[in-house]
């Protein structure tokens, strides 16, 4: 049921972000797995993307975890306060990256509540990136880790959705990135909870 590692490899940074909704993130953590279907994420086209770490091949001790072969996580802390989980996709050199935005809490659900301190028929359990990562339970131990292991991964259970009932609108908080923030590289399942804001199309 997990991806296969070549599946990380793509080098259509924008096209995995979008195929990756439906599918399922786990993570096992001392013995207790959680899991969500992920409903949001944003694509990060490397160093041509003004809205990525990486524009114009940065190389910090931060961005490095990027520049690995896909299939790896890249956490990395946002305002000094959430843990932001990332995919990283492509080949070596090569820094994509596909920040999961959002899931729908689907295994260990009462591990979720307590992580997050509220019921999982409230969207914002698990809605925006911080959210998101925090109940599943990710932090920045997981940086680096092998998307394919026995601590974080991703199943495909054959979830799909209908391309009229995905968005694609641009990024969200990166008013930065010049032009490139309006690109429509947001790509999220319309009607679900579990979206951050704006979820609106």
């Amino acid at each position: 049921m997990k991806l296969n590692p070549e599946y990380y490899l793509n080098e259509d940074v924008v096209a995995l972000a979008k195929d990756l909704l439906g599918k399922v993130l786990y993570t096992k953590i001392d013995n207790e797995i959680t899991a969500g279907i992920i409903v949001e994420t944003e694509a990060y086209f490397g160093i041509k993307d003004k809205a990525s770490h990486a524009y114009g091949g940065r190389r910090t001790n931060r961005t490095e975890t990027m520049y690995g072969s896909g299939g790896i996580a890249y956490v990395y802390l946002c305002y000094g306060m959430h843990n932001l989980f990332n995919v990283v996709t492509s080949v070596e050199n090569d820094p994509h990256a596909v920040l999961i935005r959002g899931i729908e809490p689907l295994v260990g659900i009462d591990i979720i509540e307590e992580r997050r301190n509220m019921p999982y028929t409230k969207g914002a359990i698990s809605a925006g990136p911080g959210s998101a990562a925090k109940a599943l339970g990710i932090d920045r131990t997981f940086n680096t880790k092998n998307l394919a292991g026995e601590e974080i991964w991703i199943e495909d259970h054959g979830i799909q959705y209908k391309e009229e009932d995905i968005a694609a609108t641009p990024r969200v908080g990166i008013a930065y990135a010049k032009e490139h923030a309006l690109l429509p590289w947001r790509f999220f399942v319309k009607g679900n909870k579990y979206v951050s804001k704006p979820n609106k199309v």
